[in-house]
């Protein structure tokens, strides 16, 4: 069976690297499933969980946004921040969560409304992840 090549990068590090059966993306306007021969396509990312499946295992990894770059022979999440999912704590996202209020209160016109969208989606994140 075919298998995507994929890298998931931040500024500080590359986080993961290798070939994977798909790898689920939080797409700014919704999740998304990469898999080997998938059409081209770049996106934003909303804070989210990337997850790289490969045969019967998972790893899981959490971002606060960036981009993925889709082609037919692979894939690269580029991401602001990224941890693994299992070193995330309620004290990481309080402190995402504060810094996205911050952004929100100084924020006028249109960064505004991208600051209040991106405030209710780390909220979201972290309450779906039990923090």
């Amino acid at each position: 069976m075919a298998k995507l090549a994929y890298d998931l990068v931040s500024p500080e590090r590359k986080l993961a690297s290798g070939e994977a059966d798909a790898i689920q993306i939080p797409g700014a306007e919704g999740d998304l499933t990469a898999m080997p021969e998938h059409a081209p396509f770049l996106t934003p990312l909303r804070p989210g969980v990337v997850t790289v499946r490969d045969g019967g295992s998972e790893t899981a990894y959490v971002v606060t946004g960036g981009f993925a770059e889709i082609s037919p022979a692979g894939a690269a999440v580029l991401a602001e921040e990224a941890v693994k999912k299992e070193e995330v704590s309620a004290e990481w996202f309080s402190a995402k969560i504060a810094e996205a209020e911050k952004a929100h209160e100084i924020a006028s016109g249109q960064g505004k409304t991208l600051a209040a969208l991106r405030l209710n989606d780390m909220k979201f994140l972290a309450s779906s992840l039990g923090f």
